[in-house]
Parts: structure tokens; sequence; C-alpha cells
């Protein structure tokens, strides 16, 4: 039996609700969008009041994407999420500035994984690297076999994106043994509102998962 436990985030929480049907079902981290413009956009100072509601033992992570330090900062102040999670094009410099408790994310391709691990890798403030497989959140899932030989004995914790749903998590875990899965679209009736029963039943097949 794997002694291996997979952390599970469920991102795009738009309403209290919502973020305690994750937190029901054994959720370790719920996610809030800050990017202004994209379907599951929350304010700060509503998920802040989300956040203050949670029960113990629960982390907050704050996507965004593309911020100047300064107004990663701003945002910071408004919602001190347990992590922030950096989701665009953002350099090296910025990333450091931004940490620590950072989750650095991109995009799989073939071409540039290993030099993405490669540099995040060597970046402290760095907690752990987020794959997905788009850009922008768009619930997109890529050949997970292809990404297994990257990060076997890789030194920061990874977390699997995209496409994950109830019915094909148990494959991402069987395949890759991550430290995460962040899910968001896989557990939503439509873009912003998750579904209890969803959620539920991914929760335990990354259980189940776990303990083959």
């Amino acid at each position: 039996m794997s002694s291996h436990r997979t952390r599970v985030k469920v991102c795009g929480i738009t309403s209290y609700d919502d973020a305690m049907y994750a937190v029901d079902a054994g959720a370790d981290a719920i996610g809030f969008i800050f990017v202004a413009g994209t379907p599951r956009f929350i304010e700060p100072e509503q998920a802040a009041g989300i956040m203050f509601s949670l029960p113990p033992f629960v982390s907050t992570v704050g996507v965004v994407r593309d911020l100047d330090v300064d107004a990663f900062c701003d945002l910071e102040q408004m919602c001190p999420a347990h992590s922030m999670q950096l989701h665009g094009k953002e350099p090296v410099d910025v990333v450091r500035q931004c940490g620590p408790g950072v989750i650095k994310a991109f995009k799989y391709e073939d071409a540039t994984i290993n030099s993405q691990l490669t540099r995040w890798g060597k970046v402290e403030e760095v907690d752990a690297l987020l794959i997905d497989g788009s850009d922008g959140g768009e619930g997109r899932a890529f050949d997970w076999s292809n990404l297994r030989s990257h990060i076997e004995n890789y030194a920061k914790p990874i977390i699997i994106a995209g496409g994950i749903d109830p019915e094909n998590v148990t494959r991402v875990i069987e395949t890759l043994r991550p430290y995460g899965v962040d899910v968001s679209t896989g557990v939503e009736d439509e873009p912003g509102k998750k579904n209890a029963e969803k959620i539920a039943k991914l929760c335990a097949a990354v259980r189940a998962a776990d303990g083959a």
C-alpha cells in the first residue's frame, strides 16, 4: 500500500457554499482567481470574507497573472492567502520578490518542460510548481505519461492541473504520483459554480488511488 497522500486543491471558488463543499469533501486547499475578465474571477475583498470564515487547517491559494510587485503586494494585503499562485509569464526576479510562499504555474510543453523545471527549481522562493494543460486555466488535459520521466526525483512538490475530473484523477495519480492535483472545471456545473457531488466523488477517488 502506498504511503503517499495526494493533496487536493479546488480552484475557482466564488462563494462560501462552494468553499464548504470542498472543505466537507476533504479538500486540502481552495483557490481564488484574481485575474480580471476570467469566468471565475472574484474580488479580493469577497475572497477574504470567505477565507476568514473557513475552519482551521484549510489552506487558501490566490491565483494571479503577470502582476508587478507593487500590485501583487497590494492584493496580498487585501486577501492574505496562505500561498500565491503565479500563473503568467512572470520573470524570475519578480517571482523572487513575490515570495516566499509562491506556487509557480506554467503550461506543459515537450520543448520547454526541462528548461522550466530547471529554472524554477533554482528559485528558493518557489515552494511548488503547478504544471497545467493550458496557459489560462481552460481545463485542458495533457498526456501525463510524457511528464513522468521529467519529474522523477524532482526536488520541489509538483501539482498537476488541467482537465482533471472524478473519472480521470485516478489515472493522474497512478501515472505521476504528484504532490497534489488542482481541479476546477471538472467539478463544476458551470464556470464558477461548483458541484458538491462531483467534488466529493473526486476526493474519494483520490483517497482510493492513494491507498492502492
